[in-house]
């Protein structure tokens, strides 16, 4: 496909900012990556990526080509055509930290020109584009979104280690400020993605990406709470749930685990809810009881521990404890927020001997000191008194695990044998 190659600036090089700068360089846009975080843009500069789905080679074939060009000079995002905002959007005790998003639209706002394109990723409140980031960028340029220049929202969907839907296959919804801002947008995500989703407004794009993310959040949490009801009513939640997942109609499978994590689930519905607090003065209950039930799953997973321990005539006092996988999510090295750390750290607190291993995740990582880091191997699986499986990476193999570990607690169905305990 023949692209018009524009100069495009990617505001922040995490997990969604990333793959999107390499994917617009490969379909021969002119890219520049913007992050504030000098170590970060020097491992580009080198060719090595953080990021599991961006392959060191295609990123040092890039690199090397010019095609992207990773910066933590701003004054490089001059010129800019096309520009994405990629930068997090976390809580502040309960209350959304837009700061990124507001330093990247002053930013962009200094090098902004007619006829540019400006698109927010960050996930975020409905209004957030039109009522924070428009005015900024208009206070900056002294141009006029919509008239100037294209402003638009284009939630983004990666999903990191995901070899079925990735960010070229994944339908992308775009959105802008008016019908010319859309257009613009439109075209040119055409150019990075197989299949873009147009929507009448931004507010409607930023609401269909809270939407998605409070739809996982409260259906995890509702397999989560009916994992903790079934194992004191003596019942099989797993096989529930394969059973249920029989019926081709009505029913989603979602399956329970050890808590949630990543940016997603813990942040993104709590958006929504202050949102409509704010807004409405209602409060969003089922985002509320979601994030009550999921926030207290690693509290859950530590009372089973204690439970499978004592069992066996056992205190978690001085017990040797192999938490593999610490990670949020599987065949990824994002711990953020992950139920891991919760896990650990009450461990830790109780006077367990807590090790950690994960092939992924890497130093510095929210886990520092808080466990000793190791590599899962067969010594330390079967010096364990017990083995706690929190997520299932592929490297994990199942008949290696079973066969050198005591005792394990499985919170992801990835094992069995007699002396395995599910979730």
């Amino acid at each position: 496909m023949h692209i018009n190659s524009e100069r495009v600036v990617v505001m922040g090089l995490g997990y969604v900012g990333l793959p999107l700068a390499v994917r617009a360089a490969r379909v021969g846009h002119r890219v520049v990556g913007f992050d504030p975080d000098e170590s970060r843009v020097k491992s580009l500069a080198a060719g090595k990526s953080y990021v599991e789905d961006v392959p060191d080679a295609d990123l040092g074939e890039l690199i090397g080509s010019g095609s992207l060009h990773p910066t933590s000079d701003a004054s490089d995002c001059a010129g800019f055509d096309v520009a994405l905002v990629t930068v997090p959007t976390p809580l502040r005790e309960g209350q959304p930290d837009l700061s990124y998003a507001e330093a990247a639209a002053r930013t962009l706002g200094e090098h902004l020109r007619p006829g540019a394109c400006v698109v927010v990723e960050s996930t975020t409140y409905p209004g957030t584009t039109e009522e924070v980031v428009a005015p900024i960028l208009e206070k900056e340029s002294g141009l006029t979104a919509g008239e100037d220049f294209a402003l638009g929202y284009s939630p983004e969907r990666i999903d990191p280690g995901n070899r079925d839907w990735t960010l070229v296959s994944t339908p992308k919804v775009v959105s802008g400020v008016d019908a010319a801002s859309l257009d613009r947008v439109h075209r040119f995500y055409d150019t990075l993605v197989e299949q873009t989703v147009p929507v009448g407004s931004t507010r409607t794009a930023e609401l269909a990406k809270l939407l998605e993310n409070t739809f996982r959040h409260v259906n995890i949490a509702l397999v989560n709470e009916i994992a903790m009801f079934s194992d004191g009513l003596g019942v099989d939640v797993w096989e529930a749930i394969d059973a249920a997942a029989t019926k081709p109609f009505g029913f989603m499978r979602f399956t329970p685990g050890p808590g949630v994590g990543g940016h997603c689930l813990p942040i993104d519905p709590s958006y929504l809810s202050w949102r409509v607090e704010r807004t409405l003065g209602k409060s969003f209950r089922f985002v509320e009881l979601a994030n009550d039930v999921n926030r207290h799953m690693p509290d859950y997973v530590v009372g089973r521990i204690t439970a499978a321990l004592n069992r066996r005539g056992l205190a978690v006092r001085g017990s040797r404890i192999l938490l593999l996988g610490l990670a949020y999510k599987k065949n990824t090295g994002d711990a953020r927020e992950s139920p891991a750390v919760r896990v650990a750290q009450l461990l830790v607190d109780m006077g367990a001997d807590v090790a950690g291993a994960d092939p992924h995740v890497v130093e510095p990582s929210p886990l520092d000191g808080v466990v000793r880091r190791v590599d899962g191997t067969a010594g330390e699986l079967a010096s364990a008194d017990l083995v706690v499986l929190l997520t299932d990476h592929d490297e994990f193999v199942p008949d290696e695990i079973t066969r050198h570990a005591r005792h394990i607690f499985d919170c992801r169905r990835h094992l069995s044998g007699e002396h395995v305990e599910q979730l």
